[in-house]
């Protein structure tokens, strides 16, 4: 692999790490869906100049707007809403760690409600980063578990949240990556900011404190704008495989920033926890890469 591809790929891990960071200091002054508003919102305006730099076609009578909107609700606004309360109850490293667990979720969607098969190494990968779980909870004698179970439960709503919509995303036909993007983020605002609007005090003369802004930049131009670019990327130029090895260093690296930024404690059922639920997504992954590079060697054979 060129030395690019790792480049982005250490990049794109700092970016999504740094998103739990950014969410965490902005839930200071904005509630979770006007968080979710402005990271959309400032998303669009970069994907947007890029399509336009790069003269990519927006062609938005191609799009079909009702299954977009519903991938782009499912998919981003809620999650990112539901992620912005869980962090008012939990740490950005317990919840980077808990969204870890998106790959594993996708396979039980997959297998329940959208009828996906799956194999016995799937399910093991599963039982493994349950006990991961189990090991977040810190369960002791005095106080059953030691983080806040709503927030726990809520965060884990988000993966799943994420699991359903990339179910969804697959269904999208016709666009390409660049419109799925900007539709994605266009309903994402359209929609989190009539929930913002509606259920919370929203005061934007905030973003003129130059911490706000530069967090809002941080989630929403890198984490929701130049992220896309990077992920698909590497995509591109290396494979689906090595993209989704982003997923092993996002929670490595939120740890990072929430220690030395927030200082937020680091116990041993953090690191011990965040190796279960890797392992199963290891274990899981592995058997869906070794099935393509099987079939590749067929269809070369």
């Amino acid at each position: 692999m060129p030395r690019l591809l790792y480049a982005a790929l250490v990049m794109l891990s700092l970016i999504w790490g740094g998103s739990f960071f950014f969410i965490k200091q902005l839930l200071h002054d904005f509630g979770p869906w006007t968080i979710a508003f402005l990271r959309s919102s400032f998303g669009l305006v970069t994907i947007t100049i890029i399509m336009l730099v790069l003269r990519k076609p927006f062609e938005l009578r191609k799009i079909q707007w009702f299954p977009m909107a519903v991938m782009a609700l499912v998919n981003t606004a809620v999650p990112w809403a539901i992620i912005g309360f869980s962090e008012t109850r939990l740490s950005s490293s317990i919840a980077s760690i808990l969204n870890a667990t998106t790959p594993l979720w996708t396979i039980v969607v997959g297998a329940l409600v959208f009828k996906a098969t799956t194999n016995r190494m799937q399910w093991i990968g599963m039982g493994v980063a349950f006990v991961g779980l189990v090991i977040l909870l810190d369960i002791n004698p005095h106080s059953i578990v030691s983080v806040d179970l709503i927030g726990f439960i809520c965060m884990l709503a988000a993966t799943l949240c994420y699991a359903f919509g990339s179910q969804l995303s697959k269904r999208l036909k016709g666009v390409s990556m660049y419109q799925t993007t900007f539709g994605t983020l266009l309903c994402a605002m359209l929609g989190s900011g009539t929930m913002a609007f509606s259920v919370e005090p929203v005061n934007l003369s905030r973003l003129a404190s130059l911490t706000n802004i530069g967090m809002v930049i941080g989630l929403g131009v890198f984490g929701s704008g130049i992220a896309y670019i990077l992920f698909y990327f590497m995509v591109q130029r290396g494979s689906p495989e090595f993209a989704t090895m982003v997923t092993y260093l996002v929670p490595a690296t939120a740890i990072i920033w929430g220690s030395t930024l927030l200082n937020e404690p680091v116990h041993w059922s953090l690191f011990a926890g965040l190796a279960f639920i890797l392992g199963g997504v290891f274990v899981s992954s592995r058997t869906r890469i070794s099935s393509k590079l099987s079939n590749q060697g067929k269809t070369v054979g």
